[in-house]
């Protein structure tokens, strides 16, 4: 049961679609694509290779089937449906491309250090079936797309209404801006290589930037961008009051706020800082005294 424990809530949010009135056909085939998709993409080649690194061509995918479903099935007010359809295409697409790009260089052949230490802690957990464990990792990143993380689309796109919400105009807003914050982090953090690595300086702490105020700006700008599509949902949500049950209206609501939170644990703990950090604090002298300045995760003055 220790294996599957992480399952639990991923498949509990896919029975929820599945047993509204509003989300039943879109979501079962959402999450029946989402376990062929990552079947072949993740599960067998992780199967082949005993590396876990295939989750990041397959997260992204899941993402851009997400939004083509959305556009095709949703029946709500044609603008909104367009929105949201169109920021899963674009940041599925975006991440799939990167991926599949560093596939075909061949940095796959290699385990990103995240997964390494994902299957160190799963040998303290007492896992040691790692086989079984990075199958279930990937299961339920399939699942995450099958259910919470597809939540904010079809909760938007099943909004009729015609006037646009101000919550919407904001929520977008929110994504607009933390997408902008993520890209300039990743260029900054770029540039300081090639500087770093045109000077002939080598394991140097990038501290310049978003990165004075934050040792992850980017994984904060990747909340940031699912909380603006959780915040432009909550009209939709709303208006589900009147065709849903009071649970099931209540428990889509709670499902939107666990997408948050889910995205913050997965970007602080499971895959993001914290195993980025593990490493980073051997490779670099100056890191520690990196994290004795500068906050980890929300940006904020320097201490």
């Amino acid at each position: 049961m220790k294996y599957f424990k992480s399952l639990v809530p991923f498949v509990a949010g896919w029975a929820l679609l599945l047993f509204t009135d509003t989300f039943a056909a879109i979501g079962l085939y959402n999450g029946l694509l989402q376990l062929v998709l990552f079947s072949l993409v993740v599960c067998i080649p992780i199967w082949m290779t005993g590396r876990m690194s295939y989750v990041d061509i397959g997260w992204p995918l899941g993402l851009t089937l997400i939004g083509g479903l959305t556009w095709w099935l949703s029946d709500g007010e044609p603008l909104r449906v367009a929105m949201v359809s169109v920021v899963y295409l674009f940041v599925g697409s975006r991440m799939a491309f990167g991926a599949l790009k560093l596939w075909w260089m061949g940095r796959l052949k290699q385990e990103f250090p995240r997964y390494e230490y994902q299957k160190q802690r799963w040998l303290a957990a007492g896992k040691t079936n790692t086989s079984l464990a990075m199958q279930v990792d990937a299961l339920w990143q399939g699942l995450a797309n099958a259910s919470f993380l597809a939540m904010p689309a079809f909760v938007i796109a099943a909004n009729s209404s015609e006037p646009i919400h101000a919550l919407e105009i904001i929520g977008l807003l929110v994504w607009v801006g933390a997408f902008g914050m993520e890209s300039v982090a990743d260029m900054q953090k770029l540039n300081f290589l090639r500087a770093m690595k045109k000077a002939g300086e080598r394991n140097r702490v990038c501290n310049v930037g978003l990165w004075k105020y934050s040792r992850h700006p980017n994984y904060f700008a990747e909340w940031m961008v699912w909380n603006g599509l959780i915040i432009a949902s909550i009209p939709s949500w709303l208006t589900l009051y009147a065709v849903e049950s009071l649970v099931i209206w209540l428990l889509l609501g709670v499902g939107l706020l666990f997408a948050s939170w889910k995205m913050y644990s997965t970007l602080v703990y499971d895959t993001g800082a914290e195993p980025a950090e593990y490493y980073s604090a051997q490779k670099r002298p100056d890191y520690k005294v990196y994290q004795q300045t500068t906050n980890r995760f929300f940006p904020g003055p320097r201490k």
